[in-house]
């Protein structure tokens, strides 16, 4: 389905009303009360077209018509169950009486406002889910995320029961249409990507390869913060995308820059700094070239708080987003900056993208820097990439890499006491972290076999020398992240 994502006070007359169908009020990290509170836009008060309002939005819809939202006294975050009070109404229309959805706030409603009935209840919340006559409904759950048992069909019914859409918006059409876009955006001129060898920005360099051919130039760099065996892993998966490939070796460069650093918003930043750095100089060696390409995604985005997210709140500056310094001398080009991961890997089948390629887990842009928890040393990456190299090996082995969204080792700068060969050791402590998701947004922690994780520990303490302990993260996002930092 088409849609525009666009901030919450925006004029009617930015929008294109005539063709509007429905309209979506996101969660957010507010309280109603809050003094900076995102508000309600006055047009959507009388709004003609269907209206559903999510978490943070179904509470400002209760609270700007009349309603009561007070602080819970037991908040909800992941999983709860919810019980419909209507289940004849469209939102709902084929589902069970009670199933399972995912949660993530601290505030409720405690009175309805006039006209609007309960759709559901938790046991949390009396007022999980609401409607009013005119198409106007809130929901307290995330139907948006993969744990929301339901959650697809419940914005299909919306979509399609409700606001009467026809679903015509496809990979393809998305396709044709940014190809042709980046093309008049960069017409003659040359551009460089930064290319990681991830989905994201692997099809983010198909797509603008398409639209200006040769004049597009990949950069990888190898900062030495990278996976065992990655950068030629990468250099080979990529020499089938028909893109002309340069790999950069700035590893002395990026290690020394994040000597002694431990605060983790700091090796962000200094690794965007970096990064730019050897982009502008790839750049004035081509001839200074303008544009550069990068495959930021919307999560990054929304995490990052940028200018045009103001509402939402940091939860970590992404390197290629808030890391990046604001004097850079290059116009982004992000064709991939509103869509979820789960949409990115649609369009790269739409490209015919190799399914390795599309299926390869996610790795953060900082690389290790942000998997090595505190200092980063050489001696401690190399400690993770042979721990982490082992739980990659081992997850695949067990058949369980496509299951798993990503599954990773973390160093931690705790040590612990242990007892190698009748002997004392203090060494240090590692985690397993493996996740399942859909669009990064939200993850459960995977429940892999136990003899897999028995495995895993046993080759780490025997074959990483200085582990002596290995612990599973069993976090689920939110509360935590995926990655510790």
């Amino acid at each position: 389905m088409y849609c525009e994502i666009v901030p919450f006070d925006t004029p009617l007359s930015s929008i294109d009303a005539a063709n509007l169908k429905g309209v979506i009020l996101s969660g957010g990290p507010s309280s109603v009360y809050d003094r900076s509170a995102p508000g309600l836009a006055d047009w959507l008060r009388g709004c003609e077209v269907p209206l559903l309002a999510i978490c943070y939005g179904m509470q400002l819809l209760a609270h700007e018509m009349g309603g009561t939202v007070r602080p819970a006294a037991r908040r909800e975050y992941g999983r709860a169950h919810i019980q419909l009070s209507d289940s004849e109404h469209a939102l709902f229309r084929g589902l069970p009486h009670r199933f399972e959805v995912w949660m993530s706030h601290g505030d409720r409603i405690e009175t309805l406002p006039e006209g609007f009935q309960a759709l559901a209840t938790t046991a949390s919340s009396p007022f999980a889910a609401m409607g009013d006559p005119f198409g106007r409904i809130g929901l307290q759950f995330h139907p948006e995320v993969a744990h929301t048992a339901y959650g697809r069909r419940i914005l299909h019914n919306f979509l399609y029961e409700i606001c009467r859409c026809t679903g015509t918006w496809t990979a393809e059409r998305y396709v044709d249409d940014h190809v042709a876009s980046i093309a008049r955006l960069i017409r003659g001129e040359t551009a460089l990507c930064a290319l990681s060898g991830g989905v994201d920005s692997a099809v983010a360099a198909t797509l603008v390869g398409r639209a200006i051919g040769d004049r597009l130039t990949c950069i990888f760099v190898d900062t030495g913060l990278l996976r065992e065996g990655e950068a030629p892993d990468v250099m080979h998966a990529s020499a089938g995308l028909d893109l002309k490939i340069h790999m950069v070796d700035a590893s002395a460069a990026f290690l020394a820059a994040l000597a002694g650093i431990q605060d983790p918003e700091e090796k962000r930043r200094r690794i965007g700094a970096l990064f730019i750095d050897v982009f502008e100089r790839e750049a004035r060696a081509l001839g200074d070239v303008r544009f550069l390409v990068q495959g930021t995604l919307y999560p990054d985005v929304i995490e990052s708080a940028t200018p045009d997210n103001p509402s939402a709140a940091k939860i970590k500056t992404h390197h290629n987003v808030g890391g990046l310094p604001a004097n850079h001398s290059f116009t982004l080009v992000e064709p991939l900056r509103y869509l979820f991961k789960d949409e990115v890997r649609e369009v790269g089948r739409a490209l015919s993208l190799p399914t390795s390629m599309l299926g390869r887990h996610p790795f953060p842009g900082p690389g290790l820097a942000v998997r090595v928890i505190g200092e980063v040393t050489p001696e401690r990456l190399n400690t993770l990439r042979r721990a982490d190299a082992i739980v990659v090996e081992e997850i695949r082995r067990a058949g369980l890499y496509d299951e798993i969204w990503q599954a990773f080792a973390v160093l931690t700068p705790v040590r612990t006491v242990g007892v190698m060969g009748d002997g004392r050791t203090y060494g240090d402590l590692l985690a397993l972290r493996a996740v399942t998701s859909e669009d990064a947004m939200t993850a459960d922690w995977a429940r892999i076999p136990n003899d897999v994780l028995a495995t895993i520990s046993s080759r780490i303490t025997n074959e990483v020398p200085g582990v002596n302990r290995v612990v599973y993260d069993i976090s689920s996002k939110p509360p935590s992240t995926i990655e510790w930092e």
